[in-house]
């Protein structure tokens, strides 16, 4: 490599912050770590695995047994009040007290102690339905015995769902990375050509001095200053543009990284340097599929709707069910009377087994499962035409690293010639051998020739994060 082709891939491939200025100083890496750790992209995939996380456990749930506690209170409209009655104990305990014509008592024992108040707390009973206040409290406990698969299914179908959210953040992730690799990357290459067009800049100065020299001399017309005083203008037009073009790729890059503009901010990095050697993705399909996270999600996807299929025919088949459970209830006139528990009369003690199974719901269970079937093909369509346009963005992006291979050759030899040029044409310039057209002309062409190399080593940069995210290795 000639001598200012290593001077120019110098300023090309390396990015140091400014020694004077005290300023926050962020590498590549560690704008790579702060962005996966501040990213809004990567935020809402840790919650939405987060979410995911506890859909397995609902899962899991859904095994075991539910406890639900029941509290009514009614007030009936239009009731007198309704007291406990004895009057049938009490007539038997009447008539055991008389005897008849015989001398005999009219009752026995039995009627007085067994009869008598078994009618009676019959009759309380009946009674009970028209107290104004009715009041039940109980505790109920389902366990689901069989379901068609629905509870196992259910909880592959959230473990799936929990892997494609984990995929799903991998993939923020890269792309996160891959955005911050390139924002970084630009804000390299406008720092690297300010370099360039303040050192044309220095080279025009120079070429100001000796026009300034000679015209007071007299062997160089006023015609040549203003030529190079138009020059010098538009070096430092071009600077200025340059440096509000930094200040905004700045920026975005802090906004890529999750955080506050700041003026003060500073970036130290280096390019990949194409003449390194690195080593070529690798675009074999077989391994592209394993390593795309993309098509993962869309396999793990293709798996949860096939499973939810079955959940859906599930609604053909009979849900059996335990239930189990203790209800106490309470009825008087006021409703801050309360009769203490009583394990015997008040509280209800309970256990069922309870089986469904539904016969018709206008088409609900068919249609669910056609709906079921019609979001499996769909998503197997995607993943169908997902490895298709992988095939196609490979192949692109491996013309496009070629094609940036042969630019950073041509942009290589296109920087030596217009060095040579500018160095003949400014040595005869001053032996008055050579016009300062012909001067003003060979330093543009050298200063576009450093830009046009700054320019292809990025775009290789780019292309080859691009090849690299298209293969999965990014």
């Amino acid at each position: 490599m000639s001598r200012h082709l290593g001077t120019i891939s110098a300023i090309a491939l390396c990015l140091a912050a400014p020694q004077l200025v005290v300023a926050t100083t962020y590498t590549r890496d560690e704008a790579v770590k702060i962005a996966l750790e501040k990213s809004s992209a990567v935020k809402t995939a840790e919650e939405d695995l987060v979410s995911a996380n506890s859909q397995v456990d609902a899962g899991y749930g859904n095994a075991l047994p539910s406890i639900d506690l029941s509290a009514t209170v009614t007030r009936i409209f239009g009731l007198d009040d309704v007291e406990k009655s004895t009057k049938i104990s009490d007539a038997a305990a009447g008539m055991a007290q008389s005897n008849d014509e015989n001398g005999h008592p009219n009752a026995n024992a039995f009627d007085t102690q067994v009869i008598g108040p078994a009618l009676d707390g019959f009759t309380n009973q009946m009674m009970k339905q028209a107290y104004r206040w009715q009041s039940t409290v109980g505790i109920t406990a389902t366990q689901i015995l069989y379901a068609q698969g629905k509870v196992g299914t259910g909880i592959e179908i959230a473990k799936t769902y929990k892997h494609i959210k984990e995929v799903n953040l991998d993939n923020a992730k890269a792309s996160v990375r891959y955005d911050v690799n390139n924002a970084f990357d630009q804000l390299i290459y406008l720092d690297s050509a300010l370099a360039v067009l303040n050192e044309s800049k220095n080279m025009l100065q120079e070429n100001v001095n000796f026009v300034e020299q000679g015209l007071k001399s007299g062997v160089i017309t006023e015609l040549d200053l203003i030529r190079v005083q138009l020059s010098m203008d538009q070096v430092n037009s071009k600077i200025n543009t340059l440096e509000k073009s930094r200040i905004l790729a700045r920026n975005a890059l802090l906004n890529t990284m999750g955080l506050e503009w700041e003026t003060d901010v500073q970036f130290q990095g280096e390019l990949r340097d194409p003449t390194q050697g690195y080593s070529y993705p690798d675009t074999s399909m077989s391994n592209v599929k394993k390593r795309r996270k993309e098509l993962m999600m869309l396999e793990a996807t293709e798996e949860m709707l096939s499973k939810n299929v079955s959940i859906e025919q599930g609604g053909y088949k009979p849900t059996v069910v335990l239930v189990g459970g203790l209800k106490y209830s309470n009825n008087q006139n006021e409703f801050y009377k309360w009769d203490a528990p009583d394990w015997d009369e008040n509280i209800n003690k309970y256990v069922a087994l309870n089986l469904t199974m539904n016969l018709f719901n206008g088409m609900k269970t068919k249609e669910a499962v056609v709906q079921a079937k019609s979001n499996l093909r769909s998503t197997q369509i995607q993943k169908e035409t997902a490895e298709r346009g992988f095939r196609v963005q490979i192949e692109s992006c491996a013309n496009t690293l070629e094609d940036a291979n042969a630019q950073i050759e041509i942009a290589k030899r296109q920087i030596d010639l217009a060095q040579k040029n500018y160095d003949l044409t400014n040595d005869a310039y001053k032996l008055g051998r050579e016009t300062q057209l012909n001067l003003l002309t060979a330093e543009n062409t050298l200063r576009t020739a450093k830009l046009d190399y700054l320019q292809a080593v990025v775009d290789w940069n780019k292309a080859y994060n691009a090849l690299l995210q298209a293969t999965g290795e990014y």
